[in-house]
């Protein structure tokens, strides 16, 4: 077994919950063991401090697992997927939802999503890889799934030495287009090549937050994905739903979707930028508009470049709100912080003309909870704004 001791004082961060040992934070290693497998760390002063998956491939060199000294073996990894599944099915979830969410729920590596029968996952470090073995089978033993299909088609997986994969992993060759059922509304999922593991399940609860606004209104849905905030929409009331997406499969999946529910929704190809300003130029008002953008960084390093996209596709999105209307406006890039989201809206109500007060600030939904110490799982920002 290797084991890692830090350099002085590296330890508190990871005592008070912080979920990573990097390379430069280590004094010295000793021992020797299988890349991946699990190493014992140690403060500079000989203190016990946890154990985690060893990768030296990755700057991450140590992913910890627990702060205790304990057996690490598969009835670990069952308690902490059941207690996990079971903090779930407490808060209400059911049907579809996360079951296991890396970090925060001290797996890490390991992401579980749920969907009716069917199960997808992601191994995005070498520690867990390495078992994935023994999680499908514990996986099986939990959820009886139909199942599993592999979601490990993410660059992430190249930093850890390993290489991308999806496919089926348990139940034979199925159909990878399972139906779910999400707030009383009936969707159709796509494991293999919708996005994340099928579908963003992170704004299921913010979905059906729509309930409070779109009543009696036009809505535009923008980066509509497979159409959740638009079937919401039109659940709800709303009197027409425009959605939008740059992506033929999409909107394809939005069509397939409003049929399953007996919904009409108006869909429309285009680059979101440019039809806004189009919208703008025509003048086009609606009462609700939904900005669900993808990620505009997944790096410090460009984070001022994203705060200017957000920027200029909130400001477009303000100007085309009508009076007494609301604007949802998200951001899913993890490095986009709280403080800089309020920033980038307030700057965007300024340079747009229009008088604002922001009605809600909402995040990931509970099945997507962060661990306190783990900054990097808040990554999802909602805010409802209602123009004057």
């Amino acid at each position: 077994m290797y084991t890692v001791i830090l350099k002085k004082n590296e330890e508190k961060r990871i005592l008070n919950g912080y979920p990573w040992v990097y390379a430069n934070e280590v004094l010295k290693i000793e021992g020797k063991a299988k890349q991946g497998s699990v190493a014992k760390v140690f403060s500079n002063d000989g203190r016990f401090v946890g154990l985690g998956f060893i990768n030296h491939l990755s700057k991450i060199l140590v992913r910890m697992l627990t702060l205790k000294e304990e057996i690490i073996d598969r009835d670990f990894y069952f308690r902490r997927i059941k207690r996990a599944n079971d903090e779930r099915l407490q808060l209400g979830y059911n049907n579809n939802y996360r079951a296991v969410f890396s970090e925060s729920d001290k797996l890490p590596g390991l992401i579980v999503d749920k969907y009716g029968d069917y199960l997808c996952v992601q191994f995005l470090c070498l520690g867990m890889d390495l078992i994935k073995e023994e999680i499908i089978d514990i996986l099986v033993e939990i959820f009886s799934p139909k199942g599993i299909y592999e979601r490990s088609d993410v660059s992430v997986r190249e930093k850890e030495g390993l290489k991308e994969y999806k496919g089926s992993i348990y139940g034979g060759d199925f159909d990878p287009v399972v139906l779910i059922e999400e707030n009383g509304l009936k969707i159709a999922v796509d494991l293999k090549d919708g996005q994340k593991t099928g579908y963003f399940l992170d704004q299921k609860e913010n979905r059906d937050n729509l309930k409070y606004y779109v009543k009696g209104k036009s809505v535009l849905d923008c980066f509509c994905n497979a159409g959740g905030f638009s079937l919401c929409a039109c659940k709800y009331g709303a009197t027409g739903v425009t959605s939008v997406d740059i992506s033929d499969f999409a909107l394809d999946y939005v069509r397939h979707n409003a049929f399953l529910n007996g919904f009409e929704i108006n869909t429309v190809k285009a680059d979101v930028f440019s039809l806004l300003r189009e919208y703008k130029k025509d003048k086009r008002k609606f009462g609700v508009v939904i900005l669900d953008p993808p990620a505009f960084t997944k790096s410090v390093d460009t984070v001022k470049q994203a705060v200017a996209g957000y920027k200029d596709i909130n400001v477009l999105g303000l100007k085309l709100v009508e009076h007494g209307g609301y604007m949802v406006t998200c951001s899913c890039s993890q490095h986009l912080t709280v403080p800089m989201f309020l920033d980038m809206i307030n700057n965007s109500v300024f340079e747009s003309g229009v008088s604002a007060k922001l009605i809600e600030l909402r995040t990931q939904g509970k099945d997507h909870s962060v661990l306190i110490g783990t900054d990097q799982s808040l990554y999802l920002k909602v805010a409802v704004l209602k123009i004057l």
